[in-house]
């Protein structure tokens, strides 16, 4: 059992002492799932990166925006949406506190 809240609360808390303004912890890591925790300080971004093969995006706290080539997606706190399927990138808006779930490894 994680206690994602208090979780938050300490990797803002580690996002805002950071020089990149983020912090992450993976929580979950069982076969195919992942659970990650992403905290990003007001300005910050994860640049463009590639989609694993199924994900989604849960915002706990703040505003995020999560761009890819075709739109703009802002998310405030508690809004989910499934991550597409291409290359992306995530801003933060404020400070915020996200956790992202996603497949990985899937066989082929």
């Amino acid at each position: 059992m994680t206690d994602v809240l208090a979780l938050a609360e300490e990797h803002l808390a580690l996002a805002k002492g950071n020089p990149h303004g983020r912090s992450t912890h993976t929580y979950v890591n069982e076969g195919l799932l992942r659970q990650a925790l992403i905290a990003l300080t007001a300005g910050t971004a994860l640049g463009d990166h590639d989609a694993p093969p199924a994900a989604s995006l849960h915002v706990l706290s703040g505003r995020v925006r999560l761009i890819d080539d075709e739109k703009s997606l802002e998310l405030r706190t508690g809004h989910a949406a499934p991550i597409p399927q291409r290359r992306h990138s995530l801003e933060a808006d404020e400070d915020s506190v996200v956790i992202l779930t996603s497949v990985v490894n899937v066989p082929d």
